[in-house]
């Protein structure tokens, strides 16, 4: 079942923007890997949406590693649940139209405390997907990063920058696997002709993010929601392209329907540059709390970015006929509302 109202009102602003797209969706299979974070969960609701309100017959297939945690995200929902660690050998015959590959370690502890973890996850996992469907005709949609091309530059990032990551630093084991794992999507185009996409993705946000993601913009909002101060842990001037999870469901939508094989688009909202402070204090005028400041313990500090400002050009995917519908300040408004209607529920 859909969780609340504002969920249901967001569906409809991206069927409106799509609908000369998701019709090809009707009486197809798609599978969603690592459909438990925030990106897969909300794709998920979405999807179910197009199956009970507008009949699609989409048969909609998630894969995670705990089961248990998919049952209970989307318990009611009329889907196929796989577990599977995609570390490991795939236990089922993949049949499906469309794959979104979004599994992946996406936080800074994870990266710090796993990080060869996060390498065989975005690597191995790449891997086992594609040798399954090489011989098919299934379209395949990778979630990248847009911290693939490191070092910030003095404009936005384009698809052509190739980036420059310090191979010596742990916390590279993130980008660094997404680039290896692009390449791998490329090469299984070329050699065995499999549809594939890459989406590089910008900071995505929204209220469907796990309870223990340890980014700072999860830190910000589980502050925010147990009316707490925002705790920043730095002065927080670094400017980031955000992007509401709404906007980037579409987004991959989008590209999954529409985009030529092989070609590769950052996701970001042109209109949500905004530094990491004026994130902070946008959540904390919107929550009635206070912004303050402290400084990072060394573990958490491992896990950081070392980008400075991290700004992504979405011209390539403006083109291709997408566009941003939740503005910076109202994507966090939607944010704090849904997620603290859960939260009170509890």
């Amino acid at each position: 079942m859909i969780p609340c109202n504002l969920f249901e009102e967001e569906f409809k602003q991206i069927e409106n923007n799509l609908i000369s797209l998701l019709n090809e969706l009707k009486n197809k299979k798609i599978l969603i890997t690592g459909a438990n974070g925030l990106i897969g969960t909300y794709l998920v609701y979405f999807l179910d949406y197009l199956n009970t309100i507008k009949k699609f017959n989409l048969s909609i297939i998630v894969m995670s590693r705990s089961k248990e945690r998919l049952e209970k995200t989307f318990d009611g929902l009329n889907i196929t649940i796989l577990e599977q660690d995609l570390n490991e050998p795939i236990k089922y015959l993949i049949k499906a139209d469309y794959i979104i590959h979004a599994a992946s370690n996406a936080h800074p502890l994870a990266y710090s405390k796993d990080p060869a973890g996060t390498m065989k996850t975005n690597l191995i996992g790449t891997i086992n997907l594609l040798e399954q469907i090489k011989n098919t005709s299934a379209k395949f949609l990778y979630l990248s990063s847009g911290e693939i091309y490191g070092r910030s530059l003095n404009r936005p990032f384009t698809e052509n920058d190739l980036g420059e990551i310090d191979t010596k630093d742990v916390r590279s084991c993130y980008p660094e696997s997404k680039r290896a794992a692009e390449t791998l999507c490329q090469s299984y185009m070329a050699q065995y002709g499999v549809h594939i996409n890459i989406a590089r993705l910008c900071y995505i946000y929204g209220a469907t993010i796990t309870e223990t993601n340890s980014r700072a913009d999860a830190q910000f909002l589980r502050n925010a929601l147990n009316d707490e101060n925002i705790v920043l842990k730095s002065e927080g001037l670094q400017k980031r392209s955000y992007c509401y999870v709404a906007d980037c469901v579409s987004a991959l939508l989008t590209i999954l329907l529409k985009a030529p094989a092989g070609e590769v688009y950052n996701i970001a909202n042109p209109d949500s540059v905004v530094t990491i402070q004026e994130y902070a204090q946008t959540l904390a005028d919107i929550a009635g709390v206070k912004l303050t400041f402290d400084l990072p313990d060394n573990i958490e500090a491992k896990g950081y970015s070392k980008q400075t400002d991290a700004v992504l050009s979405a011209e390539k995917l403006i083109n291709l006929g997408w566009k941003a519908n939740f503005q910076f300040k109202k994507g966090i408004e939607h944010t704090y509302k849904i997620k603290q209607m859960t939260h009170n529920q509890k």
